[in-house]
């Protein structure tokens, strides 16, 4: 399959969701990589230490400090993560290649940037971060970040699209096929590296410009991306949209340490493991904070209004779907198990959702909440980046205090609003009491009939919550066959097909794989 094309008589949505899928594949890494970081910085700093004398003792600082360079190895390395990520999750085959093939090409595109910045007597010798440079694989070179790395990805994916069948004479034999896509990278990323050179410079000036406009829009501002970050998350598309803002100048920039760090997630990182930060970085309040206003108290609210207007017989059934689904919510952030109960039968309520979570976002922002995240806004997160970081970095006693209210916004609103609109919402319609618990196998049988079949599938994967499958014929999908898998829901748009389980979609995609083979 082409990735920059509409083979298969796809979409721009199946583009999206095929470059959404991949660039799950780095983000993937970053919740492990940030709990290293946090926990081993947080319990190794000096201000710590001041106030948990215990923590002082020698191995036990030992594997704190282990941890914490593990973590900050991953954050200080996100471009090359990137670049290899989304170029091996964007290809179906060759993938060792391609990773290959992305690093060398990381390389020798940071070295010309670097050869091109010495050559013209641009190198900065001391205060890299003022003139926009910084380090990337031991090269001082621009400081593209994780934009570098995503379009190094990209090129990779372009080149082994057009040169992995290429045949060579016979005497180059050895070097065709998709041996040939390395040698060709090394030449392409020489021009991107000259590209990057003579483009980047302007583009940072553009992003400062996007930033500081998002700035001037004060709390109004906050509340669209909280709002339009929401909608996005019926699509899948939501990553795409937050994580600009969370690793590239888009949220903004810093001087820590020296050094120039982009971004509102690799802010936070930074200044974790900084024992000179009293306050962590404010668009931290913007970007990030008001999910767990969301995640942790109004959707909870939300599961409860679904259990009390759910029919007497239905409740015992309801109450486990919906109570464990806002279990997960509240612990780890994953929301749509639970936001996909309503979405469909009701979107207005998940409109009025959307909009309450640009509300939290932006009385996030009112408050100066700054609890950073590593993925999402659950209760792991917020005990470890909130309150073991003390109110006085945070502002984290604000979360409760607005969250107890706004689960009584959302409890009321949405008994109100499915009572008065008699909305299909679990156990408002048909009897649960006699719902069949399928097997493994029946399950994957019902996914494969409802996707027209093995050979309608052209290829599939998962992220945290969703299958996501690009299909031959969309006409031969049958979303009735699909509900009755267990679905939570289904999105289709042209060839794109997304089918939400929930966090059991690794397993469901194990049990496919198994049988397409």
């Amino acid at each position: 399959m082409k990735i920059f094309s509409f083979e298969h008589g796809g979409s721009l949505f199946a583009m999206l969701q095929r470059f959404g899928k991949a660039l799950m594949l780095p983000i993937a890494i970053l919740p492990a990589a940030g709990l290293l970081l946090g926990i081993g910085g947080t319990l190794s700093n000096s201000n710590t230490l001041n106030v948990f004398g215990f923590l002082d003792i020698r191995w036990l600082q030992i594997i704190f400090i282990l941890m914490e360079a593990a973590g900050k190895i991953v954050f200080d390395n996100l471009p090359i993560l990137f670049a290899v990520g989304l170029s091996t999750g964007l290809v179906q085959k060759d993938k060792g290649t391609v990773g290959l093939a992305a690093v060398l090409s990381m390389l020798i595109t940071n070295a010309t940037v670097h050869t091109a910045l010495k050559i013209t007597g641009k190198l900065a010798r001391e205060d890299m971060a003022s003139v926009g440079q910084g380090m990337c694989l031991g090269i001082q070179t621009l400081e593209t970040g994780v934009f570098g790395g995503m379009l190094v990805g990209l090129m990779v994916c372009w080149c082994y699209e057009k040169f992995h069948n290429t045949e060579l004479p016979i005497f180059l034999g050895f070097f065709s096929g998709s041996r040939f896509v390395p040698i060709i990278c090394a030449f392409t990323s020489i021009c991107l590296g000259i590209s990057i050179y003579v483009v980047w410079p302007g583009f940072q000036i553009l992003i400062l410009d996007f930033g500081s406009l998002f700035q001037d829009t004060g709390y109004l501002g906050t509340l669209v991306y909280g709002f339009f970050l929401r909608m996005l998350g019926i699509f899948g598309l939501h990553h795409i949209f937050y994580l600009p803002f969370w690793t590239t100048g888009l949220g903004g920039s810093e001087i820590i340490d020296g050094q120039l760090v982009e971004g509102t997630q690799r802010i936070f990182f930074a200044q974790l493991g900084d024992p000179t930060t009293t306050k962590f970085y404010e668009g931290i309040s913007r970007f990030m904070s008001g999910r767990f206003i969301t995640m942790m108290f109004g959707l909870i609210g939300a599961a409860f209004a679904l259990y009390k207007t759910a029919k007497p017989q239905n409740k015992k059934f309801v109450g486990g779907m919906i109570f464990s689904a806002a279990l997960t919510s509240f612990l780890t952030g994953i929301t749509e198990p639970l936001e996909f109960s309503f979405l469909f039968v009701a979107p207005v309520l998940y409109v009025l959702h959307a909009f309450f979570d640009g509300c939290a976002f932006m009385l996030a922002h009112i408050f100066q909440i700054t609890i950073g995240q590593t993925f999402s806004g659950g209760l792991i997160d917020f005990i470890l980046f909130g309150i073991v970081q003390g109110e006085a970095k945070t502002n984290w006693m604000y979360v409760p205090l607005i969250g107890v209210p706004w689960f009584f916004l959302y409890y009321f609103s949405f008994k109100f609003l499915i009572e008065k609109y008699n909305y299909k919402t679990p156990g408002r319609e048909e009897d649960l009491s006699e719902k069949k618990v399928l097997s493994d196998a029946e399950q994957t049988d019902l996914i494969l009939s409802g996707l027209g079949g093995k050979e309608n599938i052209v290829d599939f994967d998962c992220c945290i919550t969703r299958l996501r499958v690009t299909v031959k014929d969309a006409s031969l999908v049958n979303e009735d066959t699909l509900k009755s898998s267990g679905s939570h829901g289904i999105i289709r748009q042209g060839v794109g097909v997304q089918i939400i389980y929930g966090v059991q979609v690794s397993k469901i995609k194990s049990n496919l794989e198994e049988a397409l083979k």
